[in-house]
């Protein structure tokens, strides 16, 4: 089945999909993008994704506008045969006549796909601890991610799947999802700020995480804190909320079968997957 692909609205597959190399997505990462899982044909949070666009865009100061973005996220959606997975959608400030860090005026660029993908059977994390060295608005979803790249293929040579970030020790978030921690029967999250990404589904754990009555805080926590943690978890729209095993480089004991992870994890796939 060839893959669906949209640009600036049109629908086609995706191998016939054009971009023209002078698009400032391609010369300079000038752009932010979103993630939107769907499950049974339903998207799952689409308008918080598309306030988070929407935040996005208005940091950025790329005009565009998200109503227009909706509906090509929608069409693409209504025309693919897949029933699970996700659209991965970015927009750019536009196509210029020649490379300039100055941006011509021109009409906002719009190009996204759909990935059928299982949110099931995913197996626990195998993660390594590194220094967090991305630019410091990280609140903003940018397609410029080459510190997060860097990274995560240096924990790939060593046989991880994720990462997880710290400023000067200070705990961040993980390569591509946000972090949760156990310690003392209290679920721990690193507060939001320029330095995390605001993520879907973190808000919607912390929601569950308050509605079940569960000890929890969010603040500023270390690589300290993490060594006495019991139990690490990572959630993202795809991860959904996904255990860790093992941090390659801190000596930790990590319980992959914690009480208040079953809880949370339990109440998610009911809320979303029932």
């Amino acid at each position: 089945m060839p893959k669906l692909a949209s640009y600036n609205g049109k629908v086609d597959s995706i191998e016939n999909i054009k971009v023209s190399p002078m698009s400032r997505a391609f010369l300079f990462s000038d752009s932010v993008y979103e993630v939107i899982s769907f499950y049974k044909k339903k998207f799952i949070d689409f308008e918080t994704h598309l306030d988070r666009l929407k935040h996005s865009l208005n940091e950025t100061k790329i005009s565009c506008s998200i109503e227009e973005c909706k509906t090509e996220i929608v069409k693409l959606l209504n025309e693919s045969k897949f029933e699970d997975g996700y659209i991965y959608y970015q927009v750019s400030r536009g196509v210029d006549s020649i490379r300039s860090h100055f941006a011509e005026e021109s009409d906002c660029e719009r190009f996204g796909f759909i990935e059928e993908f299982s949110f099931f059977n995913q197996s626990p994390l195998k993660v390594m601890l590194v220094d967090d060295i991305r630019w410091q608005r990280c609140d903003i979803k940018s397609t410029s991610l080459l510190g997060n790249v860097l990274q995560m293929n240096d924990a790939k040579s060593v046989g991880c799947n994720e990462i997880l970030m710290h400023k000067n020790g200070e705990l961040t978030e993980g390569g591509a999802s946000n972090i949760f921690f156990v310690k003392n029967k209290t679920i721990f999250t690193p507060e939001l700020s320029p330095n995390i990404l605001p993520g879907i589904t973190r808000h919607q754990v912390i929601k569950i995480i308050k509605d079940k009555k569960l000890n929890f805080e969010e603040g500023s926590y270390s690589i300290d804190d993490l060594k006495e943690a019991s139990s690490i978890w990572f959630t993202s729209t795809t991860k959904g909320i996904l255990g860790v095993e093992e941090i390659v480089n801190l000596e930790t004991k990590i319980n992959t079968e914690c009480e208040l992870l079953e809880i949370c994890k339990n109440a998610f796939v009911k809320r979303y997957f029932s």
